[in-house]
């Protein structure tokens, strides 16, 4: 084996683990940590008798470095080094180094917590900060901490945020870092022509990389699966001598592996998503065109949706992509945009971006039930959580204080997201197991272009083979529910998607219009035979604006299914809530779900629990009812407080205020109910009342109401410009200031207040925090303006004698 750079660091990192049980690894690209160091540390003495595993973001990543560490050793994969990842393994008795994806970590952790075995995890490509790296991390360290101190773990990665890590793994976490190996690579940026399409883009780039004398293997990067298919048919009829490979993570592994395998005999053009930014060299590239995009789910909490969007990538994955070309000889980059075009230095951890119900499941099988009570690189978002557990409470997987129901626990073991899991295990319910397999397995091709589900699994159903991915997952699931796929019962999927969608079950308003359970509205073109039926499940939707989304696939369901399988939809339910029109509450019992009204009548005696409800809701969408000025300036001044003082402080921004309303309002709200009677409620006196009487004394100190002025009068503070995090403001007629030496401050003289010295006509003269510069420097101009216009007014040449007051010269 040929010297890596990453050789000299092999002792040392061995003998760090020896004492440590912690240890971040930052190793460049080229640097050869992802082959060389589980190899070295196969040969440590911690790990004798046990086995390493290695975590590897991606799939085609862990094939490939698994197969790359067995050539090294002169052994077939499933030897000492094999591969372990969803739906396909590649393990013996004698493997000692598994390499896994990251979601299968979780999985092991989930089975033995104790990690028999396992003597120590890398995880490699840390920087990608894939929401299973994160959840995988968290466990780890809950076992490392607790029962496990022997469990040696490595983070590892080209570049990671040392300060965040350090928060979770412990201040003093030695720290290694190796130079990588790069030959250079010469950057070349080629942006589209006006109007030219992204294919014709991509292949004219192509073209000018082939016309280059150095050229061998070229590699494109592109966003997605459809981007893929298109430039390939495009390449094959414009260059049919040359290997045209495709390459995502949607293809089998014999596909992967042959479009990844060097071609002596032909020049190979591969053309792929962003799997190839992962750690492994692409033998016989020297050419990478970088399309600059990537396709990712961005999870909305405010609407529930998920929506695959492409967006630019960031600088970081433009450097990893660049090094492609670098790795084996000299190289070129070719970037598909200017070269002036901005990129951010890093992406988003998922797990800031992602909708969060699978790790809300998998931590309440941990036995957690809130995220605090782990350690986390980036904490899961409040909003999302409460979202994810929202929704694993109306799936029937948590119950109403959060806790694993039974059907929660047997919904853990399918390897699925949990609205899928509830359709597998409730299948069989209307015997429609072998159905909910093979739609499972279709509803798992996030990005498939059918728009009719129905037409779509019955076209799988009957050709299996065009469909080697679906077959292979839906096979997978029918075995673990042992069944067998079966083409003759097919039978309405509109039940199926109800039990993964509860919340999109869709009412129809008018053609082609639905409001659905989650309160939303959906809308689909009027040719869609859905569009005229009373009832739907719309499974895949696209926001638009507003509190509207576009149907993209969904399915009929009758009334009679819906209420067959939520027969809680038959009780009567008091519902309030106010009426526009009418200007006050109105009360009415219902059978419903969620935001669909199946039955109504009216309801005579309104409940006081839900008056209260109805009240508060109102209140939270119409939050100009209760922002009123006085509630603004106590909100400026607790943000004042928070800013200069910290979070000794509470939360009163705006959405927090909202959020609490039950717990600061709530108990004023009885015999209330209209909105008028609410505006006329001391609503600061209540906020103010949630603070300790210590506290509230401390408030009124550091940031008074008013402030007395030379003149002797008592002047208000405006605290609204501490809402933007701007002094409060005091202002006052300037001849009320004569004699003011020095600039009054709050909070204990921590913040000089902006004063507004006014004209008699009550205008601004002069914004100061500076008083003595202001009648040094400013008050001349303003003397020498002033004297003629307001004469019955004193404008003395001296200020800081004259004595302040609040009148003309007559009544002076």
């Amino acid at each position: 084996m040929s010297d890596l750079p990453i050789d000299q660091h092999l002792d040392h990192v061995k003998n760090v683990l020896v004492t440590s049980n912690r240890l971040m690894l930052i190793a460049q690209p080229g640097a050869g940590k992802t082959t060389r160091v589980p190899l070295a540390l196969l040969r440590a003495d911690w790990v004798k008798g046990q086995k390493l595993l290695l975590l590897e973001p991606r799939r085609v990543a862990a094939r490939l470095a698994a197969n790359y560490m067995a050539q090294q050793l002169g052994e077939k994969v499933g030897q000492t080094v094999g591969y372990r990842m969803r739906g396909d393994s590649c393990v013996s008795a004698q493997t000692r180094l598994e390499v896994v994806t990251q979601g299968v970590l979780t999985r092991m952790l989930q089975d033995d917590p104790l990690l028999e075995g396992v003597a120590g995890i890398i995880f490699d490509e840390f920087h990608e900060r894939s929401l299973d790296a994160d959840v995988g991390l968290a466990l780890t360290l809950d076992v490392q901490s607790s029962i496990r101190d022997d469990l040696r773990l490595l983070v590892m990665s080209a570049t990671l945020d040392i300060k965040a890590l350090r928060r979770v793994l412990g201040e003093q976490v030695p720290t290694i870092v190796c130079h990588g190996r790069q030959y250079p690579v010469t950057m070349l940026y080629r942006p589209s022509l006006n109007s030219e399409e992204s294919v014709s883009h991509a292949l004219r780039v192509v073209n000018e990389a082939l016309l280059m004398p150095d050229t061998q293997d070229v590699l494109v990067i592109l966003p997605g699966v459809a981007e893929i298919n298109r430039l390939v048919q495009a390449l094959e009829r414009a260059l049919p001598d040359l290997a045209i490979r495709p390459l995502h993570g949607r293809m089998s592994i014999a596909q992967q592996q042959a479009a990844l395998a060097a071609n002596t005999s032909q020049q190979r053009i591969i053309v792929s998503t962003a799997i190839t930014e992962s750690s492994i060299t692409v033998d016989g590239v020297n050419v990478v065109i970088d399309g600059g995009l990537e396709r990712v789910p961005l999870f909305q909490p405010r609407t529930g949706l998920t929506w695959l969007t492409t967006r630019r990538i960031n600088r970081a994955s433009a450097d990893q992509r660049r090094g492609r070309a670098g790795r084996q000889r000299e190289g070129v980059c070719f970037r598909l945009w200017a070269h002036e075009q901005p990129l951010t230095a890093y992406g988003e951890p998922e797990i800031q971006q992602a909708e969060l119900s699978s790790l809300v499941l998998e931590l309440a099988c941990w036995g957690v039930a809130s995220p605090h009570e782990l350690s986390w690189v980036t904490p899961p978002p409040e909003s999302a959580w409460r979202s994810g557990q929202a929704l694993l409470v109306q799936l029937g997987i948590l119950d109403e204080q959060h806790r694993l129901t039974p059907l929660g626990s047997r919904c853990a073991q399918w390897p699925v997201e949990p609205r899928i899991a509830v359709m597998l295990e409730r299948a069989a319910e209307f015997n429609a197991v072998s159905l909910a397999c093979g739609l499972a397995a279709l509803l798992e091709e996030r990005d498939s272009s059918e728009r009719s589900l129905h037409d779509a699994l019955a076209l799988r159903l009957s050709q299996p083979k065009r469909f080697p991915q679906w077959q292979r997952e839906a096979l997978r699931l029918a075995r673990k529910a042992g069944v067998v796929l079966d083409e003759a019962i097919f039978q309405p999927l509109g039940p199926l998607l109800a039990l993964a969608y509860p919340e999109r079950i869709g009412q129809l308003i008018e053609p082609g219009k639905f409001r659905l359970a989650n309160g939303k509205t959906a809308t689909l073109p009027l040719n869609d035979t859905l569009a005229h039926q009373a009832y739907g499940v719309a499974v895949a939707l696209n926001g638009v604006a507003g509190d509207q989304a576009r149907i993209i696939s969904g399915e009929p369901l009758s009334l009679e299914s819906l209420l067959s399988l939520y027969p809680g939809i038959r009780q009567w339910q008091p519902r309030v809530a106010w009426s526009q029109e009418q200007g006050r509450l109105m009360g009415e019992e219902v059978q419903a779900h969620g935001s669909l009204v199946i039955a109504k009548r009216l309801l005579a005696d309104l409940p006081e629990d839900a008056v209260k409800e109805a009240l508060l809701n109102a209140l939270r969408q119409r939050p100009e009812q209760l922002f009123g000025d006085n509630l603004q300036q106590l909100r400026g001044r607790m943000a004042l407080l928070r800013e200069y003082q910290g979070d000794e402080w509470p939360d009163w921004s705006e959405p927090v205020l909202l959020a609490s309303l039950e717990s600061w309002l709530g108990p004023y709200l009885i015999g209330i109910k209209r909105l008028s009677q609410i505006e006329k409620l001391p609503l600061e006196r209540y906020l103010l009342n949630s603070l300790t009487w210590e506290a509230q004394s401390e408030f009124e100190r550091l940031t008074p109401l008013a402030l007395e002025v030379p003149s002797g009068k008592q002047v208000g503070l405006d605290y609204l410009p501490c809402l933007s995090q701007r002094p409060p403001v005091l202002a006052l007629k300037l001849q009320e200031a004569f004699g003011w030496r020095v600039t009054p401050t709050v909070v204990d003289g921590a913040v000089a207040v902006m004063i507004h010295l006014l004209s008699p006509a009550r205008r601004p003269l002069q914004v100061t925090q500076d008083l003595v510069s202001f009648w040094q420097k400013g008050y001349p101009e303003v003397r020498k303006e002033m004297r003629g216009r307001y004469p019955k007014h004193p404008w003395p040449e001296d200020p800081l004698t004259a004595p302040a007051t609040a009148h003309t010269k007559r009544k002076a």
